[in-house]
């Protein structure tokens, strides 16, 4: 199989400047390998890490030890150590990410917004708001509201489109938190159709899922964060 991500010897700590600067230890000594077609459930404690670990590796998190390399197109970045442009072309065209939570600029239409992804792929717009279109119809967003922000929606639909927005681009490598979270049973089907064919085409999808019936279900192999806790004198 080919290796899509390899992070090597990881640590994270946070510093408390605003408490005479203690560190707190996160995690140490993580080692753990995504290859193509994988579903990988991070799993632990509360508090163990799994977020900061996922965050850390979309680079939105500083890593202060070890190496986190992404496939990217024929070559290898290193996540810590990238320059910020190619950081953000990883997030364009290799590594997708679907947080818990919507985060859009206010007024833009739900279509637009799910097509994005694909835009800044270089994606014609017909064939990319075509695309939104059939993704946001299989999660059940009505076609009434794909004009619309999605800041007026429920959550539930919020999340949809969320999910929408994150499977709609065929990334090679997928970062999820927590997908089926408060989904009905019909459109938890739908995501794990949705993971499953992503593992189908490759992906190497590394996620956090609580419910263990969803992890059973799509997942490959389970990765216990808690068993690499950093120890604290504090």
């Amino acid at each position: 199989m080919t290796e899509m991500l390899i992070a090597e010897n990881v640590a994270k700590n946070f510093t408390l400047h605003v408490q005479d600067s203690t560190v707190i230890p996160v995690f140490e000594h993580i080692n753990v390998t995504l290859e193509a077609g994988d579903c990988v459930a991070l799993t632990g404690a509360s508090g163990a890490g799994k977020s900061a670990c996922k965050r850390m590796i979309y680079a939105n998190y500083i890593c202060q030890e070890g190496s986190i390399r992404v496939r990217h197109d024929s070559d290898w970045v290193d996540m810590v150590s990238a320059a910020p442009y190619t950081i953000l072309d990883v997030r364009r065209r290799t590594m997708g990410y679907v947080s818990q939570f919507l985060r859009v600029i206010p007024r833009v239409a739900t279509l637009d917004i799910v097509a994005d992804p694909l835009k800044a792929m270089g994606v014609e717009l017909g064939e990319a708001q075509d695309r939104a279109a059939v993704m946001l119809s299989r999660l059940n967003i009505p076609k009434a509201l794909w004009s619309l922000s999605p800041l007026t929606f429920s959550g539930g639909e919020q999340q949809r489109v969320n999910i929408a927005r994150g499977f709609v681009a065929d990334y090679p490598i997928m970062l999820l938190d927590e997908p089926t979270a408060s989904l009905d049973a019909g459109n938890r089907a739908v995501v794990l159709d949705l993971i499953q064919e992503a593992n189908a085409r490759g992906s190497a999808i590394l996620g956090i899922f609580h419910d263990e019936a969803v992890r059973e279900s799509v997942c490959t192999s389970e990765f216990d964060i808690t068993k690499f806790r950093a120890t604290s004198d504090v």
